[in-house]
């Protein structure tokens, strides 16, 4: 996007304990690349509102055509590429050093990049020959430049998973902060692309990335990937546990210790896991200080979707026996409750465990919340925004999990994410697909399984094929899949409200089902438009196992 308006921040003292041992972070301090790294692994800084407040935008090639949603034919046009100068969704083109270079990117003032995305330029052939440089505070020379995939598929200069290579896409969390600005080029027009980045306020101070920085931040950097890919539950604490079995249309609570604390860990187990049924109908509820926080499907709020599907990510975890595991950081003031509410139609065995450890309360700690929506049918014509949330009062989102139901075989998935902050008319976050969103693209070849600490396709289901790979030169996504992405460095605080919508942009004039767990940090006064939907679970299509391909 093109904004480059800096917003008013008050910065707080705060002290965050993580697994890499003991970072103090203050407002006056500079933030560093060893500073956001330490940060993207430091899940008690998430439950709190940002101590050097920033607003997540991001430049990407949608289509300028998108200017309004009074103009439908605009708005969702759908040509998110670049195929020569003269039809561009880039920039501008400008020379630098006797070369032309095309501009993807252009902040002022105090950021930093929190994530790139790029697909491979042939869907069938991987890679690219292109160029990327960053021009940092306004220097002629980049302090960075390299082939765009070397850099950015893990196995080069940035490590995995820091980046990572990811179906048919390059993608990089690695930060790159800039005290004065930060110009992104390319050494050929572009072709799809995101780039996502914090802007601070006025009155923070930032170092700005340098090689010599890069290399000496080694330590850290390693030290991020381990903990990446290790992901353990910070600190030790009190055990809370539920181990009943649950009668159909039945509910089963346990409470959780007075006082100020903060869930640092959750697990559940169920006695029959092997219906994928039993992800739908068994739903988590919380509430903490008196205000339910949480309601959300099983599937749904642990990333596994239909079906108990194993992966591993940075907040959560499906472990082969079933075995459902949440990290992330729950705090509350004086008490909370954990209730797990049964709508099937078969008695369920749960086993559901909670560590409980110490939490500071201060004015900017927040309470988590999920929330669940589901609809069937959802029509593909005329095209439309599908609305995840909206949330109004001040906030931070952190992640989502969406289920879809595509009765065809052609490609779903084109729309795009628009996501507006604080009231603004046109998003900071306009994207290109909901692949690009969950971080792979070609889409309707890439159907495979993938997994990384900040999001994964865990499910993938074609109508009666179960298991099976799809040949590289087949384009057939018909059946169920599940993407779910969280948020470190890229999480989006608001300060007052947040909307995020999905386009629904599907090849065929089809009725889809729709299914998404939504995940935030907000205020005691913090409101959204998610409320408890036994009607939406019971109204959902056919699970798999019931489908037919007619």
């Amino acid at each position: 996007m093109m904004g480059v308006s800096r917003i008013a921040v008050t910065a707080l003292a705060g002290v965050f304990f993580i697994g890499l041992g003991v970072l103090s972070v203050k407002a006056q301090e500079p933030v560093t690349i060893e500073s956001l790294l330490l940060e993207m692994v430091n899940r008690d800084a998430v439950a709190r509102f940002p101590v050097n407040d920033f607003r997540l935008k991001q430049y990407s090639s949608y289509n300028r055509a998108s200017k309004t949603p009074d103009d439908p034919e605009g708005w969702f046009d759908n040509f998110d590429r670049s195929t020569s100068d003269e039809h561009h969704n880039f920039i501008r083109t400008e020379m630098a050093n006797g070369r032309k270079e095309w501009v993807v990117m252009e902040d002022l003032g105090g950021g930093a990049i929190t994530r790139i995305w790029v697909p491979w330029r042939n869907q069938l052939k991987p890679g690219s020959d292109i160029i990327i440089r960053f021009y940092i505070d306004g220097s002629p020379e980049p302090a960075l430049e390299g082939n765009l995939f070397d850099l950015f598929q893990g196995k080069g200069l940035v490590p995995f998973p820091l980046a990572h290579e990811s179906l048919r896409s390059a993608v990089s969390f690695f930060p790159i902060p800039y005290a004065k600005g930060c110009k992104v080029t390319l050494s050929d027009y572009p072709f799809f692309f995101q780039f996502t980045y914090r802007e601070y306020a006025d009155d923070v101070s930032v170092r700005s990335f340098s090689m010599k920085d890069f290399n000496a931040a080694k330590g850290t950097i390693d030290a991020t990937c381990e903990a990446l890919l290790k992901p353990k539950s910070e600190g030790d604490g009190k055990t809370i546990s539920l181990k009943k079995t649950l009668a159909p249309q039945s509910e089963r609570s346990v409470k959780l210790p007075k006082g100020e604390a903060a869930i640092r860990a959750l697990s559940l187990k169920l006695g029959s896991y092997e219906d994928p049924e039993v992800t739908r109908t068994v739903v988590l509820k919380m509430s903490f200080d008196g205000k339910e926080t949480v309601w959300c499907p099983i599937g749904d709020f642990f990333g596994s979707g239909i079906g108990l599907n194993p992966f591993q990510g940075w907040y959560r975890t499906v472990d082969e026996d079933g075995t459902l595991s949440s990290r992330w950081v729950m705090p509350y003031r004086k008490e909370g409750k954990i209730s797990i509410i049964n709508l099937g139609n078969e008695p369920v065995d749960v086993d559901l465990t909670a560590s409980v450890g110490d939490w500071q309360w201060d004015e900017d700690s927040m309470y988590f919340h999920a929330g669940w929506r589901g609809q069937y049918p959802v029509p593909t014509r005329p095209f439309s925004d599908w609305n995840y949330v909206t949330v109004k009062g001040r906030g931070v989102y952190v992640g989502d999990t969406l289920t879809v139901m595509n009765p065809v075989e052609r490609w779903w998935g084109e729309g795009d994410e628009k996501i507006f902050v604080d009231g603004e008319d046109f998003p900071s976050i306009f994207g290109t697909g909901t692949e690009d969103y969950y971080a792979y693209s070609w889409g309707g070849r890439s159907t495979d399984f993938y997994e990384h600490p900040f999001h994964a396709q865990t499910f993938s289901h074609k109508y009666n094929k179960p298991n099976r790979k799809p040949k590289i030169d087949e384009k057939n996504t018909q059946g169920y899949s599940t993407e779910t992405r969280t948020r470190s460095l890229d999480t989006m605080p608001f300060g007052n409200s947040l909307q995020l919508d999905m386009e629904v942009w599907s090849w065929t004039d089809c009725d889809m089902g729709y299914a998404v767990g939504v995940y935030w940090y907000g205020d005691a006064q913090t409101v959204s438009n998610r409320q408890p939907d036994t009607q939406g679970v019971s109204n959902l299509p056919p699970l798999p196992g019931t489908l037919n391909s007619n």
